[in-house]
């Protein structure tokens, strides 16, 4: 059935328990790919990347990515998993246009890592656990581009093109559990997940995990049960969400969505549907096979893999420091509450803060500027904080400016408009806008004797003894200064003119 209106999300949560489960494929970043030798650089001209292998050519014989197999135990130890001391790969039997051996070479019912969980924190500081059923390895398809039609997608389309340099780069498969007991906050905890799962999988060094450039991508499963049942309801799976707002929307869509189909007594289709940045729905895509109509049989020309003991101990003795143990870490050293960390981790600016501060600045400073004036400016031009055009180092830079007194705040917030305006490095743009503050002492003078002068009446109520009236005189010497004074010290020079103690 169709529906043409929602069920609004209280009441669709007032009758319902959402059932969600998440799938995430992170592509690595190895140099060749999974099962051949060729490059997986990104911007190549279509269909120069490919081999007999990856193009699934008669008499080709696939050979294992040996760093796909260390990452992919890597991402399994960082998620508590059990890892294998043996397994295989599979054939996924189906026909795409863009898998060219017409199927896929992934692991079915032997994955390499299987069992573990990762704790995530929601914004008010809840723990949520969320429970991991495996992580395997697979390839990824080649690149379908619908050409001629208005949406993009394949209908309406004249013609498509495909490009077979992804195929066959390496993925590493995330699948959860049932998420069950997350009530109204599923969406949420969805999103909370994805994105502790993208900062672990980038603090082991496997993976950007670039959302945006498809890097790390989530497949949403969800479904509805009437409270008090124990028999889940059937699933819809909307397909590779490529941000964290839109899993959490996805998720809540589907919530309404599955909702008023069954409320209206219709029944849950289970398919793939496509999501839409644009507006938060998601439109139906196709029927959803279930694992035996992919006709899995083992891979017979690849060897099992059978991890030693020993080299799974020392890669569980090599993991970096990960996210959450981290992040607690830093908020100690910063001295801030649970509640702006976890306002910093939203922002995406954990590591742009780092990377300030091992760059010259001072905590304080680094949040202050990342924080305020640079998350302003990209919530005004919708991009994430990582994407503006500004590096650590040139924010460290406006740091040291202010700290040693040639910058005031006003001016260092010029300083930093002119670096994302292209206008060059801070240093260049103080010099381009002569921004540098007023420091000498003449120039100062006579810019508080002016304002004095014109101000009389105020002078004379500083005088009577009412210092607080300094600031009208202040902000008189700022405005004839451009804003280039040091207002600290140009009120000490009023003071001093007037014969006042500050």
């Amino acid at each position: 059935m169709t529906v043409t209106e929602l069920v609004s999300y209280e009441e669709a949560l007032a009758t319902y328990e959402p059932v969600m489960g998440l799938e995430v494929h992170v592509e690595l970043g190895t140099k060749t790919k999974m099962f051949c030798g060729c490059s997986t650089e990104l911007g190549a001209e279509p269909n120069s990347q490919t081999c007999p292998t990856c193009l699934g050519m008669p008499g080709s014989l696939p050979v294992v990515n040996a760093i796909g197999v260390e990452s992919a135990v890597k991402i399994g130890l960082a998620l508590n998993c059990e890892i294998a001391e043996w397994c295989r790969f599979a054939r996924k039997n189906y026909f795409y246009p863009d898998m060219p051996k017409n199927f896929q070479t992934s692991q079915y019912d032997e994955p390499i890592a299987f069992n573990g969980y990762l704790d995530v924190q929601l914004e008010d500081g809840e723990i949520f656990r969320v429970e991991i059923e495996r992580a395997h390895m697979e390839e990824d398809t080649g690149k379908s581009t619908h050409v001629g039609g208005a949406t993009g997608r394949i209908h309406g389309a004249s013609h498509s093109l495909l490009d077979y340099n992804r195929a066959g780069i390496p993925l590493i498969e995330i699948v959860t559990k049932p998420i069950t007991g997350a009530g109204e906050r599923a969406p949420e905890v969805a999103k909370a997940y994805v994105a502790e799962l993208r900062e672990l999988i980038k603090a082991l060094g496997v993976s950007e995990a670039r959302m945006e450039m498809g890097q790390m991508r989530c497949d949403v499963n969800l479904s509805l049960m009437p409270k008090g049942a124990e028999k889940f309801g059937t699933r819809s799976e909307t397909k590779n969400v490529n941000s964290l707002r839109s899993v959490e929307r996805a998720a809540r869509f589907e919530i309404q969505r599955h909702a008023a189909v069954l409320n209206a007594g219709g029944t849950i289709l289970q398919e793939t549907r496509h999501f839409h940045e644009e507006d938060g729905s998601t439109t139906s895509g196709r029927i959803k096979e279930e694992a035996e109509d992919y006709r899995y049989f083992p891979e017979p020309d690849l060897v099992p893999v059978a991890p030693s003991r020993e080299w799974v101990e020392e890669l569980r003795a090599g993991l970096p420091e990960l996210p959450r143990v981290r992040r607690n870490r830093l908020r100690e050293e910063w001295g801030v509450s649970e509640h702006d960390m976890q306002s910093i981790l939203n922002a995406g600016a954990v590591d742009l803060i780092v990377a300030t501060i091992e760059a010259g600045a001072d905590a304080a400073s680094a949040r202050k500027w990342w924080m305020g004036e640079l998350s302003r400016r990209a919530n005004e031009a919708g991009v994430d904080l990582a994407a503006m055009e500004i590096t650590p180092e040139q924010v460290a830079r406006v740091c040291a400016l202010v700290a040693e007194g040639s910058l005031n705040d006003k001016l260092a917030r010029q300083v930093i408009e002119g670096v994302l305006a292209g206008e060059g490095a801070p240093d260049e743009v103080v010099e381009k806008r002569g921004l540098k503050v007023v420091s000498d002492e003449g120039a100062l003078g006579t810019a508080v004797d002016e304002a004095i002068a014109a101000n009389a009446g105020i002078a004379d109520k500083i005088r009577s003894g009412k210092v607080a009236a300094a600031g009208a005189l202040v902000g008189a010497v700022m405005k004839a200064t451009r804003g280039q004074a040091d207002a600290a010290r140009v009120r000490e020079l009023i003071l001093e003119r007037l014969g006042v103690e500050g």
